[in-house]
């Protein structure tokens, strides 16, 4: 069975970057991962000014459309380093929330898909050839807490 995931009020909607579960990044606390997502795309660039702005847009989806501002500069590297920011960014939100944690294990080893209709990169499009790096990206988080809960086990 594959598991689908797009809006925050719907069924596994805690998986939804847009869903309010926080995270502190470097003594740094933010709202969603959408937040701190759009923000990383402009560390280090000529726009780096707009970080706050994201940082206290109170929606996470006024801090995606202020990150996917096309005339701003990006930071050279984005392309290289955004999934693995994003990985860290969820890694983060699950290993603070135990509830949503107990909500991503319980889902075993079902293939987890962002069924956004507009997005081929993250999700998987209108017609489900996207490339589905979010979802591949949970089921990664969701096997590491796997380990690092049985390393707990044996050591305690």
């Amino acid at each position: 069975m594959t598991i689908y995931f797009y809006k925050v009020w719907q069924p596994y909607g805690c998986f939804s970057n847009f869903s309010f579960h926080g995270i502190h990044v470097q003594g740094v606390y933010w709202p969603t991962v959408e937040h701190y997502y759009q923000a990383q795309k402009f560390v280090g660039s000529t726009d780096a000014v707009i970080i706050p702005f994201i940082h206290a847009a109170p929606t996470p989806e006024e801090a995606a459309a202020l990150g996917r501002c096309s005339t701003r500069q990006l930071r050279r590297d984005w392309d290289l380093v955004k999934t693995q920011v994003m990985r860290e960014a969820v890694l983060k939100k699950f290993l603070t929330h135990a509830d949503i944690q107990e909500v991503l294990l319980r889902t075993g080893d079902e293939i987890l898909v962002e069924n956004s209709p507009t997005d081929y990169f993250w999700g998987c499009g209108a017609n489900k050839t996207g490339q589905n790096h979010l979802g591949k990206i949970l089921i990664s988080v969701r096997e590491e807490i796997r380990k690092l809960l049985s390393l707990r086990v044996i050591h305690e």
